[in-house]
This record gives structure tokens, C-alpha cells and sequence, in this order.
């Protein structure tokens, strides 16, 4: 049967159906990506939050030292 013979109604049914089923697919697998890439974002986001909460504990054991000040430059006068 050549492309543009005139399908029967079942023949039309099976590709209506199997299109359905490809597209439900496919919507699944999507949504398991997006599933995926927010768990890896939260995970991400967590390990960044306990380094920042770490450096801010040991940066206030052990405070900066205080930086030097340079001596303010003297204004020109014309």
C-alpha cells in the first residue's frame, strides 16, 4: 500500500493510537528529566549552602585581620 491510497477507518484508529502512545512517552520521559535536574539542583544547592555556612563559621573563629589603611592622597591645587 502506497502513502497516498486512502486509509481504512481501523488503519487511521492504529495511527491515531500509536501516535497517543508515542506522545505519552515521551510527555513520561520529560517529565523524568525535569525530575532529575531538580533533584540535582536541591542537592547542588545544599552542598553550596553547608561550604558557605562552614566558611562562615570558621571565619568567625578565626576574624580577619584588619586591613591598612593608606594614607589619603594630598589634593592638588592649581
Amino acid at each position: 500500500m502506497s502513502d497516498d491510497e486512502p486509509k481504512s477507518a481501523a488503519e487511521m484508529k492504529e495511527i491515531r493510537l500509536n501516535r497517543k502512545l508515542a506522545q505519552d512517552a515521551e510527555g513520561i520521559k520529560a517529565m523524568a528529566e525535569i525530575a532529575a535536574a531538580d533533584i540535582a539542583i536541591r542537592k547542588r544547592t545544599a552542598d553550596l549552602r553547608a561550604m558557605r555556612l562552614a566558611k562562615e563559621a570558621a571565619d568567625r573563629d578565626k576574624p580577619a585581620e584588619p586591613k591598612v589603611k593608606r594614607a589619603a592622597k594630598k589634593k592638588r591645587s592649581i
